[in-house]
């Protein structure tokens, strides 16, 4: 189960993500811990009391925004992550035959690295929608017995023995039995969710590594698990804001985790949907102001996009900005894109800058080799789109976007620790 105090742990990020298989169990995960807090869930679809600048929060799908503040006209501070990380999807008909083979059609999401994702053991996470006689409900579904597996090519096969090149429309379907006729897949999910098959209207359903998480090296001082990006930011940001909750600033500290970044996050509960701005002014409106103070908040505030960050890789050092060597182990890392690959700008470096300062603990500087393709994040879509100045923060790891990845147990710690102190902000 979740852990329930706010002091941020290696043991405690394992077990969050462990409990976490997708972005709706993630949001599930986040609630729960909310909920022990005395926070209170409100429906985007009610009209909100007065009463909602307390300790409240919103869910939409994969995404959850949560906050606490009191009737004060004060401005915001967020901290910004996503739910979703890549993976390989469940197909609409995902029922295949081949060479003697069942199969389950497969598709990746957000740029898996397809090659770390074969011969794993993979079971099943997400969301079913259920006929419920006229109304339909959702239902969250979570299968851990080893029933898929993507199997690699064997090594003889290969024509130069240097593998293949994976063909996302060929070779990431996973064997579940053997036989050439398709049994149902979604009739078996459904089964084991104790639900009529004819009942599903629905689904979003992804694989996940069965392997749990766990600290590992010679001081036990790594930790290695499944969707650290960005399940990394995702513990560490719900620990500073539990902190930054029972010792508020003077700003009120808002938690947004948003689904479908991985994918670019133009969806109804994405970074750049109205989730964010929505709860925002209503949280205005509740404690007494109007559109006027709804916009001098949001020029007063600042918001810490949230996401991991690229550890130099001593298998790869040429890969790397040589002036910019980024250390596991070595403090949170700010993320620097002259193309605004990233949203930081002096601004947010500055307020990033003194929090880490302020939590005591030491603060990397991340810039991409200029000759390579800059991934991208949150902050910029979320600085356009509230006027949010906003600044890229994250976390060291080795192997982003692998079905399993690394980062240090210490950094665990001092990225929420740096990120508790950015939510309280001294006057």
């Amino acid at each position: 189960m979740p852990v329930s105090t706010t002091a941020a742990t290696a043991d405690g990020l394992c077990a969050f993500i462990d409990d976490s298989p997708s972005p709706f169990h993630v949001v599930r995960t986040v609630a729960r811990e909310l909920d022990l807090h005395g926070f209170t869930r409100l429906e985007e679809a009610s009209v909100w009391p007065d009463e909602t600048i307390g300790r409240r929060y919103v869910v939409r799908g994969g995404s959850l925004v949560a906050w606490s503040g009191t009737g004060q006209n004060a401005p915001f501070r967020v901290v910004g992550a996503h739910t979703d990380s890549p993976n390989l999807r469940v197909k609409q008909h995902p029922d295949l035959a081949s060479a003697g083979w069942q199969l389950v059609g497969l598709e990746p999401y957000g740029g898996a690295w397809l090659n770390s994702w074969l011969d794993r053991e993979l079971g099943i996470s997400g969301r079913l929608t259920v006929r419920d006689g006229n109304r339909v409900r959702e239902q969250l579904i979570r299968i851990d017995d080893p029933i898929l597996r993507v199997p690699q090519l064997a090594i003889h096969l290969s024509e130069d023995r240097r593998g293949v090149t994976l063909d996302p429309q060929r070779h990431v379907n996973a064997v579940w039995g053997v036989g050439d006729t398709p049994r149902s897949f979604l009739a078996f999910v459904a089964d084991s969710a104790a639900v009529d098959p004819s009942a599903v209207l629905g689904w979003e359903l992804m694989t996940h590594d069965l392997e749990q998480s766990r600290l590992v090296g010679r001081d036990r001082d790594l930790v290695s698990a499944p969707r650290l990006d960005n399940q990394g930011t995702c513990y560490a940001g719900l620990r500073a804001f539990l902190a930054a909750v029972e010792d508020p600033g003077a700003a009120t500290p808002v938690l947004a985790m948003f689904d479908h970044e991985e994918v670019g996050s133009q969806s109804d509960r994405g970074a750049q949907s109205d989730l964010l701005p929505a709860v925002l002014e209503r949280i205005v409106l509740a404690r007494g102001g109007g559109r006027a103070e709804y916009l001098a908040a949001l020029a007063g505030s600042v918001c810490a996009s949230g996401d991991m960050a690229h550890a130099t890789h001593p298998n790869y050092p040429e890969r790397h900005e040589p002036a910019h060597r980024i250390e596991i182990n070595g403090g949170p890392v700010l993320k620097v894109n002259q193309n605004l690959r990233y949203a930081t700008d002096a601004t947010g470096a500055g307020a990033f800058a003194l929090a880490c300062d302020q939590a005591a603990v030491p603060l990397q500087r991340y810039v991409h080799r200029a000759d390579l393709p800059c991934g991208s994040t949150i902050g910029p879509m979320t600085a356009a789109r509230t006027g949010i100045p906003t600044v890229d923060v994250g976390a060291p790891q080795l192997a982003m976007h692998s079905a399993r990845e690394l980062m240090g147990a210490n950094d665990v710690p001092a990225y929420a620790a740096a990120l508790a102190a950015f939510l309280t902000p001294v006057e």
